[in-house]
């Protein structure tokens, strides 16, 4: 199993890229009051048949060549359901694919978030023919980086251009620490 949520969303976005998903959205978001983390990703990509859907939380199945084991979504279910919470998959092929998994927040078996302004920022840096919407919220507020929006006000220049990358993770360091005040998540 892996050892952070944020390790989870990594191997499901990176998924979403092998799909080839124009589009890739990711929400965290955290409700203190009904004691929930919420974590969606979703995709415009190849999305699966309903064969495939149906296998996918196999551990035996993949669609990769590379590997005859496919571990990243049943882990990714498991923790949720570990704590008491909930997970769900939903594709259609030629349209894309969504996960949504939900975690009691104070549940001793909910392993930590770990550090999701990483993941991100690794994904964007690494896959910047993909674009990115990352909603992070903790109760009553939140911040959004969309990768679209980036694009268009830098007019061309690239997202991994050393100076536009330092911004982006300062960017998501910054406004993580003015929603959440630093909460050990």
């Amino acid at each position: 199993m892996m050892t952070e949520i944020s390790l989870n969303i990594l191997d499901v976005a990176e998924n979403s890229t092998r799909a080839q998903a124009s589009l890739v959205e990711i929400s965290v978001e955290i409700d203190t009051k009904a004691n929930r983390l919420y974590v969606m990703i979703k995709d415009d990509g190849c999305g699966m048949d309903e064969e495939q859907l149906a296998r996918v939380e196999d551990p035996f199945f993949t669609t990769r060549k590379t590997r005859k084991v496919g571990l990243g979504i049943p882990f990714f279910k498991l923790a949720a359901l570990s704590t008491g919470g909930d997970f769900s998959i939903t594709s259609k092929a030629g349209v894309g694919t969504e996960v949504r998994a939900v975690f009691v927040l104070n549940h001793i078996d909910r392993m930590p978030l770990g550090d999701i302004n990483s993941t991100v920022y690794t994904l964007i840096r690494c896959h910047a023919e993909t674009d990115f919407r990352y909603l992070y919220r903790y109760d009553d507020r939140e911040f959004v980086l969309d990768t679209r929006e980036m694009k268009e006000i830098l007019g061309g220049i690239p997202l991994d251009t050393p100076e536009v990358s330092q911004y982006m993770k300062e960017y998501l360091d910054e406004n993580k620490l003015e929603v959440d005040g630093g909460a050990i998540l």
